[in-house]
Formats: C-alpha cells, sequence, structure tokens
C-alpha cells in the first residue's frame, strides 16, 4: 500500500476579503475537479468568496497514474499533502461519491483540521465489494471506456444528457474515456475495503449531507441514514439530480455550501436571488427608498425571504412562485401579487400557468379575491404584449 501523488487547482479569494477560508472540493470516480466548475462559477461575484482548492483522484485529470493498490485513508493522506502544499491549515471539505468518502475519512482521521463536512452523493460505505472487484477487472480488460454507457445511466438524471447534449456532461463522459485505466481500477479496490459506517458518531465537523432523487447507487434512503448515523447532520434532497449533483445542479450545490463556508452570507445570497427574481430596477428602486427606520427591515427581507426561504432548494423557482402567487390572493395582497406576477414570468411560468393558478385559487380564496387577481394579471400582460405561449 502507498500514499498516490495527487495534484489540486487553486481558485484565488476575491481580492477585498480580508481573511478567506479555504474549501476543498472532491470529485467522484471517473472525474476530475471540472465536476465542480459551475459550483465556482458560481462563487466568482461573491465579494466574499473562500479560496477553493480542487484535487485530481489519481491518474484523473492533472494528477500522476498510480500503480500500487491504495486505500482511502491513504488518499485521505495524499488530499492532506495538497492542502498543506497551499498553506495548511483548518478547511471547509466537500466532496461527491468517492470524494465524499474521502473527505470523510479526513473528518475522522484529523478532526482539527476539518470544519465542515458536506458528502454528497456518497457514504460511509458505497456499493458493495463484489460489484467493485467487477468494475475493477471490467476497466483492466476492456478500459474506461466500457464503463461509459453505464455511468451515463448511474450519473445524470433522466433526460439530463438530451437537454445538455453539448454542456459539462457530455464532456464529463469524453474525460472518463482519458482516466488511466489502473488508476481507475485501483480507486474501485479502495472503495470495496472501505466502511466507515461503524465510526460516524465520532464525526466532530458540521455535516451536510445531499441527496439526488434520481441517483440509484447512493439513494436518497441510503443517505438519509448517513445523516441519520451523524449527530447534528443536516439532510437535503434534491429531486431532479442523480449522482453528479455539483454538475447537474451548481447552483443550488453552490447555495448549500455558502451557508456553511461564509458566515453571513446569507445577505449577500439573498440580495443575488432577490435581484434574479424580482429585477434590478425593483431591487434598486426599494433600496433607493431605504431610510433609517426602515433599514433593519429591508436587511430582514433579504437575509430572511431571499437568502433562506427562496434559496431552499427543496422548490424550484416556478414551483415557489406557484406557491407565492396563491398565498397573495388569499391574503387580498394585491400590490405584493402584481410583483410577484412579474417575478413568476422572470422565474419561467408561461402566462397561460399563471392564469391556471389564479383561477385554481379561486376555489379556496373566492371567487372575488382571485377576480381581482386576474385584473392584475391581465393588466401586467398587456403592459408586456405577453402572448398566451409567453413563458416569461
Amino acid at each position: 500500500m502507498t500514499v498516490p501523488r495527487l495534484t489540486g487547482a487553486m481558485t484565488p479569494a476575491a481580492p477585498t476579503a480580508a481573511a478567506a477560508p479555504l474549501l476543498v472540493l472532491l470529485p467522484s470516480l471517473g472525474t476530475t475537479g471540472e465536476l465542480w466548475d459551475g459550483v465556482v462559477a458560481e462563487f466568482a461575484a461573491d465579494a466574499d468568496r473562500p479560496r477553493i482548492l480542487r484535487a485530481d483522484l489519481p491518474g484523473h485529470g492533472a494528477s500522476p497514474a498510480a500503480h500500487s493498490r491504495f486505500t482511502i485513508e491513504e488518499l485521505a493522506v495524499a488530499v492532506l499533502a495538497v492542502v498543506d502544499e497551499v498553506g495548511g491549515g483548518a478547511f471547509h471539505l466537500a466532496g461527491d461519491s468517492l470524494g465524499g468518502a474521502v473527505a470523510l475519512e479526513l473528518a475522522l482521521s484529523v478532526p482539527d483540521r476539518v470544519l465542515s463536512l458536506a458528502m454528497l452523493a456518497s457514504g460511509a460505505a458505497i456499493g458493495t465489494p463484489e460489484g467493485w472487484a467487477g468494475r475493477a477487472a471490467q476497466v483492466r480488460a476492456s478500459g474506461t471506456a466500457s464503463v461509459v454507457a453505464g455511468s451515463a445511466q448511474r450519473w445524470f438524471a433522466p433526460g439530463y444528457l438530451d437537454r445538455h447534449q453539448d454542456g459539462p456532461g457530455g464532456h464529463a463522459l469524453k474525460t472518463l474515456i482519458d482516466v488511466d485505466d489502473e488508476s481507475y481500477a485501483l480507486c474501485c479496490e479502495a472503495l470495496a475495503a472501505f466502511d466507515r459506517r461503524a465510526d460516524l458518531g465520532a464525526v466532530e465537523a458540521s455535516v451536510l449531507v445531499v441527496a439526488g432523487g434520481h441517483d440509484p447507487v447512493t439513494t436518497v434512503a441510503l443517505m438519509r441514514d448517513l445523516a441519520d448515523g451523524i449527530a447534528g447532520a443536516r439532510f437535503v434532497e434534491l429531486p431532479g439530480v442523480s449522482h453528479l449533483i455539483p454538475l447537474e445542479d451548481p447552483a443550488e450545490t453552490a447555495a448549500l455550501l455558502r451557508a456553511v463556508v461564509v458566515p453571513g452570507s446569507t445577505l449577500g445570497t439573498g440580495m443575488r436571488i432577490r435581484r434574479e427574481v424580482l429585477g434590478d430596477a425593483h431591487v434598486d428602486r426599494a433600496t433607493a427608498a431605504i431610510i433609517r427606520e426602515t433599514e433593519d427591515f429591508q436587511d430582514f427581507i433579504t437575509r430572511y425571504a431571499w437568502g433562506e426561504v427562496w434559496s431552499r432548494p427543496q422548490l424550484s423557482r416556478r414551483q415557489r412562485s406557484i406557491a407565492t402567487l396563491a398565498s397573495l390572493i388569499t391574503g387580498g395582497h394585491e400590490n405584493e401579487f402584481a410583483i410577484h406576477v412579474r417575478a413568476a414570468l422572470r422565474n419561467g411560468l408561461a402566462t397561460t400557468e399563471i392564469a391556471e393558478v389564479v383561477q385554481h385559487t379561486a376555489l379556496y380564496a373566492g371567487l372575488p379575491a382571485a377576480n381581482s387577481a386576474m385584473a392584475i394579471v391581465r393588466d401586467i400582460f398587456a403592459e408586456a404584449d405577453l402572448t398566451e405561449e409567453s413563458n416569461g
């Protein structure tokens, strides 16, 4: 057994950041640090973004190929060596699949170094020893190209590749072909021997566990069991993704990590989401109208409504718009309703869908409230010259 040599890529903190924390991102088997490209891009505009280190697995990306067997524990030692090369110290840690297993090993073996742990589509034990042995034998015999079709089925939610034929999903599958065959097989054998289920109670770091709703490998049930085994762990299910969570949903992944890594980041997240949903013009008017007496209230709205509630991944923005419109009709809040009709269009609801929400709400909120709401809808659609097929 030997400790493999790994390489990593650093993304610096914002130039204005006084003391930026370090976030270490680890990829899944068969992928490289590019798995996290979308997440890193989401952090790019943050004035308080952390330093980000992405390490490649043996024989993946820029890391040299491995020729001797290694364990997950030795992979963890190798990751720690890369961290020390960029300055060491304590760090936040996130990993997908195999990367999550290595991250868990680090949290258990060097608890004083790991500030927080995020495990995405991962586990304290993944798959079965027999399954990994079979995969290793297949790759040694036929190369990583032989597992591309199976990986495509496991990695992505139904329809994802069809919708993103030339996007990061297709690129990830092409990258898989370039992974060193023996290194891939050795990673399989390391996973076959990995089982930390009996040690979950010893995890001291703050833990986030994220499951993909379509993941056939580390299923939602398995991920929930993982979270239940770690004291204080937060569990989140992202229903629209599968096994490569950072690739399929980088925005939600970044939002989840940002809340852990950057204390107080809800204000920045809230302002970003508020602008995206309501539009710059509306937010600029609201901001310009702030006086000393209303400043705390505006801060509360941004942090709580937008930074905490609207940023939660359990509902999409389209779904949140539907719920918001129905609630505002019921409460008779016509001014806010008009604001959120425009927001619903921005969030991708078609005009016909908005009209249907109003009609459906009439059953429960009453015809007078729905009639007033429909008049507002008609005026907003007319001012924007929207057709029935518009999707905003």
